[in-house]
């Protein structure tokens, strides 16, 4: 039996557990970075538009997918507690990870069907995917106390953000051989429709299948969960009532507490910039021609996964080395001078070293930030409910950094105003990460 076989801190169990980054990892960077953002901005200007009626409004295309983008993240703030509540009671929360992951895989194949004539189904998908993605994302976060010890943490944490970047870069590759040598493919200009946007089309379906095929190794080995003991009255809203008895909870633990609020900080800027690090590229950047920004954009996206694979495993060393603290300090400095430095960028080289350097730190703050709050919970089996806690915080953060960041942005006229902005709250997170290693040495 699978559950058998599921023994904590087990090599089989962590691997089982860290595969699924390999397996939903496309979606981030497929859909979220590169192909769609393109292909979405390919759509509208191949129909020689830049608004469309939806709703009965005209609505610049930016902005739609940026309403869009930050009403999925509402949506996922609300569910994920909701879920956390009904699977820890029932002690099954595998099956919310199968569902969300499955709903995420079939919402990147009804991509394919994306168009202006069905706008809404398209939108429909684009939400649907996020929610899939992120929710999925969160449970499968919420696995990492139980099936690994707090020394093999770091290290697991690590090698699943590494696994996500190799599987969704070699996937990659292929959609984007796909893209620009459609021929090769036998994709061709089909009823108007040109080669370029049809191999974009294909390549969500490759998102859909990947995340789909390579989740079941997780799905056989991971247990199915613990269930709670005690009554089972107002199943629904138990999360929300699970989120409040973990906020008393981080009461009595002022390093949980303080963590959690630095988290909260720097994390706004962190998802707000992988979030709209191609939109800052394609109109703030120099590029030579149409041709370069694409391949120049796409070439940045890869640099930035091949480096944050270097990034992931060289934080786990530095956290194990000098304390998981100290490491998210550095790296938060490290942050802050980098959004001083997009403030200046002008030329392609600039954006690629930006890149290289983003790889860094964004792999490594990811990975350690995820399991040094695994590392500070208390003795608990009601890990959904801690980590959906953690989830929802950084949901928030994403809703309140992409709208400050376009409100700065559209009050000063420029983007890189905004870097500026976000480079304040890497400062305010290293102050609170110093106030973390206070209580620890106060003890």
């Amino acid at each position: 039996m699978a559950q058998t076989l599921a023994l904590k801190g087990s090599k089989k169990l962590l691997n089982a557990w860290a595969f699924y980054d390999w397996a939903n990892s496309v979606y981030s960077l497929v859909i979220s970075s590169a192909i769609f953002p393109l292909f979405y901005g390919l759509l509208f200007r191949t129909a020689g538009i830049e608004q469309i009626t939806i709703f009965g409004g005209e609505i610049a295309r930016a902005p739609l997918i940026s309403y869009v983008t930050s009403l999925a993240f509402v949506f996922i703030a609300i569910v994920t507690p909701l879920v956390s509540g009904v699977a820890d009671y029932l002690g099954n929360k595998k099956v919310f990870l199968k569902f969300f992951c499955y709903l995420g895989a079939a919402s990147c194949i009804g991509l394919y069907w994306f168009s202006l004539e069905h706008i809404y189904f398209g939108l429909a998908c684009y939400f649907f995917g996020l929610v899939g993605f992120w929710v999925s994302f969160a449970i499968n976060n919420s696995y990492l106390p139980d099936i690994a010890y707090p020394e093999q943490q770091d290290r697991i944490s690590a090698k699943g953000f590494s696994l996500g970047y190799i599987g969704s870069v070699i996937l990659l590759v292929f959609n984007l051989a796909m893209v620009m040598k459609p021929d090769v493919f036998g994709i061709t200009d089909n009823g108007g429709e040109i080669a370029e946007l049809k191999a974009m089309k294909y390549s969500f379906i490759t998102v859909g299948i990947w995340w789909a095929l390579f989740s079941q190794y997780t799905f056989k080995h991971l247990p199915k969960g613990y269930k709670r003991e005690g009554k089972r009255d107002h199943i629904i809203l138990n999360g929300f009532k699970e989120l409040k008895l973990v906020w008393h909870q981080l009461g009595e633990n002022r390093k949980l507490k303080r963590y959690l609020g630095a988290f909260f900080t720097y994390s706004m800027a962190v998802q707000t910039i992988m979030l709209i690090a191609t939109y800052f590229g394609e109109e703030e950047i120099a590029w030579g021609s149409d041709t370069e920004r694409t391949t120049g954009l796409i070439v940045s996206i890869l640099l930035i996964q091949i480096v944050a694979i270097l990034g992931a495993t060289v934080t786990a060393w530095a956290s194990k080395a000098f304390g998981n603290i100290r490491t998210l300090v550095v790296i938060n400095v490290i942050w802050a001078c980098l959004c001083v430095y997009a403030y200046f960028l002008q030329t392609p080289m600039d954006f690629y070293l930006a890149a290289g350097l983003v790889g860094i730190v964004m792999g490594g703050i990811q990975a350690l930030s995820r399991s040094t709050y695994s590392k500070f919970l208390p003795e608990t089996t009601d890990t959904t409910s801690f980590f959906s806690f953690y989830d929802v915080a950084e949901k928030i953060g994403i809703i309140i950094g992409t709208f400050m960041y376009g409100i700065v942005s559209q009050l000063t006229g420029s983007m890189r105003n905004s870097t500026i902005f976000l480079g304040l709250f890497f400062l305010m997170g290293i102050f609170l990460l110093l106030r973390v290693n206070k209580v620890q040495t106060s003890k």
